[in-house]
């Protein structure tokens, strides 16, 4: 492989008082001490994005929103993503799908990946997630991180937690190997199948 794969790790809460960041930094500190790729934070909370209101998705036509195509532009410049996963209500975030639902040709033939959390580890959301990332011609990883049930209250500082993830790492590690992993071998394989 010519170069190393670019990943966005894409915060998918906007909410003032979200959780997501402190997922976010430690996932992204993982990546960082492997070497085999480049990841950048990339938060929702910076894109105005409008609900989804263009006629038809951009893989039919161009999107006529300013915001839609400053985001369509963002994240093709990737070669895979992880999404961090807040689990709402057995599902993904209203943010979140809609900045998936802005753009369809960015996302396709490339890797996603994921660290969910909420009380189930964000199970559920990270199974909604995955079943629009196939709509979308990306590729799933196998692997995944989940901060849940007993975890996920000792380290979340809205409930009365630590903020820390430090004090659960140790359950966490071998996850975010294996998420990361897979991640680096679809991106490099695919990366390979584009430019082909």
């Amino acid at each position: 492989m010519a170069s190393k794969p670019k990943i966005a790790l894409i915060i998918g809460s906007t909410r003032q008082h979200r959780f997501a960041d402190i997922p976010a930094q430690w996932m992204l500190a993982q990546a960082q001490a492997r070497g085999d790729m480049d990841v950048e934070i990339v938060d929702l909370r910076d894109f105005n994005l409008p609900m989804f209101d263009e006629p038809a998705s951009d893989a039919y036509m161009p999107s006529s929103n300013a915001a839609a195509v400053a985001w369509q532009k963002k994240i093709a410049g990737y070669d895979g993503y992880i999404f961090v996963v807040a689990e709402y209500n057995h599902s993904v975030t209203g943010p979140l799908k809609n900045a998936v639902d802005q753009a369809y040709t960015a996302w396709a033939k490339k890797p996603m990946a994921a660290i969910a959390y909420g009380s189930m580890g964000g199970a559920r959301a990270l199974e909604h997630l995955r079943g629009i990332a196939v709509e979308l011609q990306m590729v799933p990883t196998r692997n995944a991180v989940h901060i849940g049930g007993g975890d996920f209250w000792k380290v979340h500082p809205g409930m009365g937690g630590s903020g820390n993830l430090a004090d659960i790492e140790g359950a966490l590690l071998p996850s975010a190997k294996a998420t990361l992993d897979d991640l680096a071998w679809w991106a490099g394989a695919t990366m390979a199948a584009r430019s082909a």
